[in-house]
């Protein structure tokens, strides 16, 4: 087990500083290593926005004390898990007979498993799996997210956890999600934490569980992801496995390496969960702080507009992210992801708020209010757009229908799409 008070920060292969977390005071600390700083290298790795600085001295932190950040800073709380890698993690932690873990101990971990470059030492060494059971994992992952049963009623092995611990806890989300890696010459599927070198396509699954939510939402995302790319929004490349899984490649390894990067959330250190700063308007400014090129603002445009259009409530500040070019030493938009419709089609909604607010509302958006953000950041032929975007909806209804989605369902989520010119 790795000390519960510090642990080491690497990037890139290079130790870049520690973190500390004081429990009883509700505070964290972090310290660029010496050596980092003079080296004068990947100067911009977190951004100046007032939370992490590069300067030489302990840094202390007391305002990220909540449920989001764990007490550490947000560049870093990143790399924790989110809501399905939690529950995981507790049940393993339930399995081992262990009932508390420290933040600084999650991290030590996730190690070098987890998402983007950033690594944390000492960690924790697991047994490597050489392949994967996709049904056993299910078989687990189905009793572990019963959670009407009590821990003694799942008999849960402590070695299947890990197996799933390894793959399920470093992506984040609310729904089931595992990493592999599939090697392009023999199509041989490994945990997604052992390799992230060019011989293999490293994916990111959404497992079809039979849950209570019974429709295929992974079949759904596999349509949307189909009209994002025809409208211009990057996403990494995308595909169904067993016509019920989706998986899309990741961005955060591409070409054999590590990529670093952090969500809006992450950088800012605005809680997702609060909307006092859930606004599309500071997503846009954050891309300007950043001077990302001005196309990619362009296709921030188009993905508010989507989600707008075709009902993705929960854009929140967490899915949306920004890659580090370390050659450049900039940032960039990353490819969009978590694109899909929602809420639940079989459940009536009335007026669902959006995570992101436009112009100052959550709910009832019409296009005076998207042409204004459009304005002000000089967005070419914003009415167009939107045309444009919304004009793939029968398309999308089309690949419902080929895709064999359920007709009451394929009905409620083209009654939930939005008209905005």
């Amino acid at each position: 087990m790795a000390s519960n008070k510090i642990i080491n920060v690497n990037l890139f292969g290079q130790e870049i500083g520690r973190i500390g977390l004081e429990e009883n005071e509700k505070r964290s600390s972090f310290q660029f290593n010496p050596d980092f700083l003079k080296s004068n290298s990947n100067k911009n790795i977190f951004p100046k926005t007032g939370i992490i600085k590069r300067i030489d001295y302990v840094q202390m932190f007391s305002q990220f004390d909540n449920d989001t950040f764990k007490g550490i800073p947000p560049q870093f709380a990143d790399s924790l898990p989110d809501m399905f890698g939690s529950i995981i993690f507790k049940a393993w932690l339930d399995s081992k007979e262990q009932k508390k873990i420290t933040v600084i101990e999650q991290l030590a971990y996730v190690g070098s498993r987890g998402m983007g470059a950033i690594e944390y030492t000492p960690s924790i060494k697991l047994n490597e799996n050489t392949t994967i059971d996709l049904n056993e994992i299910i078989d687990v992952l189905k009793e572990v997210l019963d959670l009407k049963k009590t821990t003694e009623q799942k008999n849960l092995s402590s070695q299947a956890l890990i197996n799933v611990f390894k793959i399920g806890t470093s992506a984040g989300g609310a729904r089931p999600k595992i990493l592999i890696s599939e090697e392009k010459k023999t199509g041989k599927v490994i945990p997604g934490d052992l390799e992230y070198s060019d011989e293999y396509e490293h994916y990111l699954v959404k497992l079809a569980i039979d849950e209570e939510i019974k429709y295929p939402r992974e079949i759904v995302e596999f349509c949307y992801y189909q009209i994002v790319k025809k409208v211009g929004i990057r996403m990494m490349e995308s595909k169904l496995i067993e016509d019920k899984h989706f998986a899309t490649l990741r961005f955060d390894r591409q070409n054999g390496e590590k990529k670093h990067v952090l969500t809006a959330s992450g950088i800012t250190g605005w809680d997702y969960k609060n909307p006092s700063n859930s606004s599309y308007e500071n997503l846009f400014k954050l891309t300007s702080f950043l001077k990302v090129p001005h196309r990619q603002i362009e296709e921030l445009f188009k993905r508010m507009v989507f989600n707008v259009i075709y009902g993705n409530v929960d854009d929140h500040l967490k899915n949306h992210s920004f890659i580090y070019n370390k050659n450049e030493d900039n940032w960039e938009l990353s490819p969009a992801y978590d694109i899909t419709f929602a809420l639940n089609p079989l459940v009536s909604f009335k007026n669902p708020k959006r995570a992101l607010s436009i112009n100052g509302k959550r709910s009832n958006i019409q296009a005076k209010d998207i042409l204004k953000l459009a304005d002000e950041y000089t967005i070419k032929n914003p009415e167009g757009v939107i045309k444009e975007i919304q004009s793939y909806r029968e398309e999308l209804i089309d690949l419902f229908g080929k895709y064999e989605i359920p007709k009451l369902v394929s009905e409620k989520i083209n009654d939930n799409i939005i008209k905005l010119i």
